[in-house]
């Protein structure tokens, strides 16, 4: 555990008790828009507002949509190419749509439509061929795997808003949910029901001003080993998990899930973004990557910190009938993505229960859905 005093979230620039409630009146005012809907004869899945993605009825189908900002993930990779000479955007661009693509299955869509947002800083961002080229493989690369189209997108150059020699990354994604009963905005949840946890593959995307604060403690930074022959920096750039082969699987095993959530901000606490009043019961807790256990020890992080905050090893958690957990995991597992039966849905208080780590989450930790 390092010495020096505990870095918090907070402390690395994100507050949500600041960004939330400008959620919460964003999402009261976009609800407000709703009946707009009819005029084109379509209606809103009003249960999906306040979820990962939106949804529309119209008529022999719906159509779910997200739009996701990467965050500041590229900074670690433009320290690292400057520390190596390596490009990382490869990387990058799957952890963009990412961002989008397992948000959007939570509700039970395939993803069909990507679409890029690259604001540089200025044209010469776009000069670095070796830089851009990577942006352009790995993104296509990244719906290939989701098998998704990459509709087209928007590469304004934006100096004076971005900084010079910086991007900011965005996609969005448009999903059908096809045929109706594969819906899943935890209309089914319900105790009895048993929590699949989907491994991740490091820290993915959420995090990262906490770790890239955390590498102006390092005396060697993002070169610092937290391994035999992996850097600090190398393991906070491992791409994010894409989980919809996962949801396209589990489909086709004829397994429908009652309920999804894509642990990024807040951590384990999105296992509470359901509105009901149920309690999870986590029995087993997946084994942490290296740069997250790393992150937290030397942060000086306690267990309840850590997981309010990260992945802490899952990514993707999913709620599904107890006699498909087994059947889930393994599923998932067939898919290249390590599964753990990790809990259960129990009736009772809305609370979240980490009983390994004896760590208790209750609603009041989790003020936006």
């Amino acid at each position: 555990m390092t010495s020096q005093a505990p870095l918090t979230y907070d402390q690395a620039g994100v507050n949500y008790d600041l960004i939330d409630p400008l959620k919460v009146t964003a999402q009261r005012a976009a609800a407000a828009t709703a009946s707009h809907l009819t005029s084109h004869g379509f209606s809103e899945v009003k249960a999906s507002r306040g979820e990962s993605a939106y949804v529309v009825d119209v008529g022999p189908f719906y159509v779910a949509s997200i739009v996701e900002c990467l965050g500041t993930k590229t900074l670690v990779a433009d320290e690292m190419a400057k520390l190596t000479g390596k490009s990382f955007f490869a990387g990058i661009a799957q952890d963009t749509i990412a961002m989008a693509v397992n948000d959007l299955i939570t509700v039970g869509a395939t993803p069909l439509v990507v679409q890029a947002y690259w604001a540089a800083g200025g044209s010469d961002w776009f000069g670095d061929a070796q830089r851009a080229q990577a942006l352009v493989a790995g993104w296509k690369a990244a719906c290939d795997t989701c098998q998704v189209a990459w509709g087209g997108g928007e590469t304004p150059a934006l100096a004076g808003i971005v900084e010079d020699g910086r991007i900011d990354l965005a996609a969005s994604c448009t999903g059908l949910i096809n045929p109706k009963e594969r819906l899943s905005v935890g209309d089914k949840l319900g105790a009895g029901d048993a929590i699949v946890l989907l491994a991740s593959s490091g820290i993915h995307a959420n995090g990262l001003s906490l770790a890239r604060k955390l590498a102006e403690r390092l005396p060697q930074g993002y070169l610092t080993e937290i391994e035999p022959g992996l850097t600090y920096g190398e393991a906070l750039l491992a791409p994010t998990a894409l989980y919809s082969p996962v949801t396209e699987a589990l489909w086709k095993a004829g397994i429908a899930p009652h309920y999804c959530a894509n642990i990024t901000g807040h951590g384990w606490r999105k296992l509470l973004r359901h509105p009901s009043a149920l309690t999870y019961r986590i029995h087993t807790v997946p084994p942490k990557t290296a740069v997250l256990d790393f992150i937290q020890q030397q942060a000086g992080q306690d267990d309840r910190e850590a997981y309010s905050t990260l992945n802490m090893g899952a990514g993707f958690a999913i709620f599904v009938k107890a006699e498909d957990a087994e059947r889930t995991a393994q599923v998932a597992r067939d898919c290249g993505i390590q599964a753990w039966v990790a809990g259960t849905v129990e009736a009772g208080e809305k609370q979240l229960l980490i009983e390994p780590l004896d760590i208790r989450f209750s609603e009041d930790d989790l003020a936006l859905r």
